[in-house]
């Protein structure tokens, strides 16, 4: 499966901003699917993942209440939703994919197989 992120791009603290990924190459449905982000010179950590069907999702603690995953099926796309953006948010983000995952989700880097090539999201204050 091949993973094109976008949407991201410079915005003000406390805006809102959504990211998409579309995949294409495979069943999307048969893929659980994750956000992950990376500040300079920090290492990648995750932000939110979903199951093949959408059921069971979640993010991490730094930006539960404010970010939110979901993704369309039929359009092949999962979305990142964040809202009050902060500073520290500024990264790039990065969608994956895993086929092996079944009925959850991974938090962690490793478990992911494939992944797009990223979008930078800069949040000024």
């Amino acid at each position: 499966v091949q993973l094109q992120a976008y949407g991201g791009g410079l915005v003000q603290a406390g805006t809102s901003l959504r990211l998409s990924c579309a995949a294409s190459g495979d069943a999307f449905t048969g893929y659980a699917m994750a956000w992950f982000r990376q500040a300079p010179g920090k290492e990648r950590e995750f932000v939110g993942g979903i199951s093949r069907g959408g059921r069971v999702k979640g993010s991490a603690d730094s930006v539960k209440g404010r970010f939110r995953i979901s993704r369309d099926n039929a359009k092949n796309t999962v979305y990142l939703e964040m809202k009050s953006l902060k500073p520290e948010d500024t990264a790039v983000y990065y969608c994956a994919a895993d086929p092996t995952i079944t009925g959850y989700y991974s938090s962690e880097l490793n478990a992911y197989d494939y992944w797009g090539r990223g979008t930078q999201v800069t949040v000024s204050s």
